[in-house]
């Protein structure tokens, strides 16, 4: 394999540090990463070869592997050196893409972050962001609003995730709540730039989205996707803002608790839930969608192999949502043989990124209707 030496250490570390990654940790070569990866579930992945290579300052040159890291976070979560092996994906990926170094297997990686720096998403629409919203009864954001509703790229544009988007706002003014939105004013937030190592896109979004939201006076942001969550919640901070984040299904939660949202109607159908990793596993919100779950009426919930802390990742973190996985390659198909397997008739998530490639899956079951994939709004929209 063709390699790009580097000072030992130091470009590989300072990337981790100004990632604000842990101090560098060396590998004990264990092997733990390895047996968690989801890739070896499918095809081999030595993450310790990876490792290996980044503390000795050595980047894989044209490597697919680099490339393969859905940042779900299980190896992180086991590794009994404490290595954030995520950060030292990220920090190689840095050093690589500003010099255009992107393997010829994922084509699409340098169009979607030209999209993004130029349009504010990934999707290339320059159509108006709010546009999903019309006859929503959504209003715009305005300083004084209690919260703003950040749906995520995939929720504004995309026409499968626009039922995600219109059943939060469904639920929210339902329940009363005080919401706006920015539409147009709001750009990418940019967590999935940042982790294929964009690392200067990243930061111009994030400061955008920042002065946007002190400009508005916003103060508390509920947001649909897990990623957006955990970027505004863990990243945005590092800019030295503190905005109060929650994601929807937490915000639901307290609003089914309180009696403002009620749960009447019946859904008598066996429900499996999936834990997104950004939203579990990174951020320790497992709970809240249960519990919504459990409170409606004639839903069974029932649980999969590999879930909360050890859920099976749906292969899209990291930037991957993106790039193209090999047929037969894909964890999503593991998952919903998992969801089948337990007799679901409903795989219920809160994730855009989980819904979009577990419908690409479903499509590729001899019966595509087997299983349906929900977001959890979408089920309480049918039973409120």
């Amino acid at each position: 394999m063709e390699t790009v030496p580097l000072t030992p250490f130091k470009v590989v570390i300072d990337g981790i540090k100004e990632a604000g990654g842990d101090a560098f940790k060396f590998c004990y070569q264990c092997g733990t990463c390895d047996t968690a990866c989801p890739w070896n579930r499918v095809r081999k992945f030595f993450i310790r070869r990876m490792v290996h290579q980044a503390q000795f300052g050595v980047v894989p040159f044209e490597s697919e592997d680099l490339w393969l890291c859905a940042s779900c976070g299980n190896c992180v979560q086991r590794c009994p050196r404490g290595v954030e092996i995520i950060d030292l994906m990220r920090a190689m990926r840095r050093i690589m893409v500003p010099d255009g170094i992107v393997p010829a297997s994922i084509p699409n990686l340098r169009g979607v972050m030209t999209s993004i720096a130029s349009v504010g998403n990934p999707l290339r629409q320059e159509k108006d962001r709010a546009e999903w919203a019309e006859g929503q009864s959504v209003k715009p954001f305005t300083e004084g609003t209690e919260n703003l509703y950040f749906p995520c790229c995939y929720p504004s544009y995309d026409p499968r995730l626009k039922k995600v988007a219109t059943a939060t706002a469904t639920l929210l003014n339902r329940a009363g709540v005080d919401f706006g939105i920015l539409g147009s004013k709001e750009n990418c937030c940019g967590e999935s730039v940042r982790k294929v190592g964009n690392e200067d896109l990243f930061k111009r979004l994030a400061r955008e989205n920042i002065k946007t939201f002190i400009e508005n006076g916003v103060k508390k942001i509920l947001a649909s996707s897990p990623h957006c969550y955990h970027t505004f919640k863990n990243e945005y901070s590092e800019f030295k803002v503190n905005f109060e984040v929650l994601h929807i299904t937490q915000y639901l939660s307290q609003l089914v608790n309180e009696g403002r949202l009620k749960l009447t109607k019946e859904y008598k159908k066996r429900v499996t839930y999936h834990d997104p990793c950004y939203l579990g596993r990174h951020n320790g919100i497992f709970d809240e969608p249960r519990e919504v779950l459990k409170k409606i009426p004639g839903l069974e919930l029932v649980e999969m192999a590999d879930t909360r802390e050890d859920s099976l990742c749906c292969g899209m973190g990291g930037g991957r949502i993106w790039m193209e996985t090999a047929k037969g390659e894909r964890f999503s198909d593991l998952r919903l043989q998992q969801a089948i397997g337990v007799g679901a008739e409903v795989l219920v998530t809160s994730c855009p990124y989980c819904i979009v490639q577990f419908e690409d899956s479903r499509l590729t079951l001899k019966d595509s209707e087997a299983i349906q994939i929900k977001d959890v709004t979408e089920i309480i929209q049918e039973v409120i």
